[in-house]
């Protein structure tokens, strides 16, 4: 995979504070730079809008992550994303966090389901959502 791959690329600054006991960036914090780079992606394909608006909207069905290296302060990462598949009713956005010296750090994959708040089940992706995904990718699924 190249760069290009990836539609969509959220920089962002290493914290002091996201250090732990070994003094390298703790496994949680990992975890909120994959849930910042995927609501950038869920908003820029418009489901966080479409949330506040029917009550339709993302849920995060699985979350997995491989870590390669560890990440230090100070530093800035790359968190990069991109949609691997999709089905009926959920998708899968993949992530890529970079370090400063371009080296992968970890590889994550989200599975998303989309969900009718309104009446509790999950539902399927519509052509409208299906077509922006596209669009972003620059790719046909």
């Amino acid at each position: 995979m190249t760069n290009f791959d990836f539609p969509v690329k959220l920089e962002l600054r290493i914290d002091w504070s996201e250090l732990d006991t070994f003094g390298h960036v703790n496994n949680i914090s990992i975890f909120k730079y994959i849930q910042s780079s995927r609501v950038e992606y869920l908003e820029r394909i418009g489901l966080t809008k479409m949330h506040q608006q029917f009550k339709i909207g993302p849920i995060l069905a699985s979350c997995k992550c491989e870590f390669k290296r560890p990440l230090f302060y100070p530093g800035k990462i790359t968190i990069q994303s991109r949609v691997e598949f999709i089905k009926n009713t959920s998708f899968c956005i993949c992530h890529q966090i970079i370090d400063d010296k371009n080296q992968l750090s970890a590889e994550a994959q989200d599975i998303i389901v989309l969900f009718d708040f309104n009446k509790n089940k999950k539902v399927q992706l519509s052509h409208e959502i299906r077509g922006l995904i596209e669009k972003l990718e620059n790719k046909a699924f």
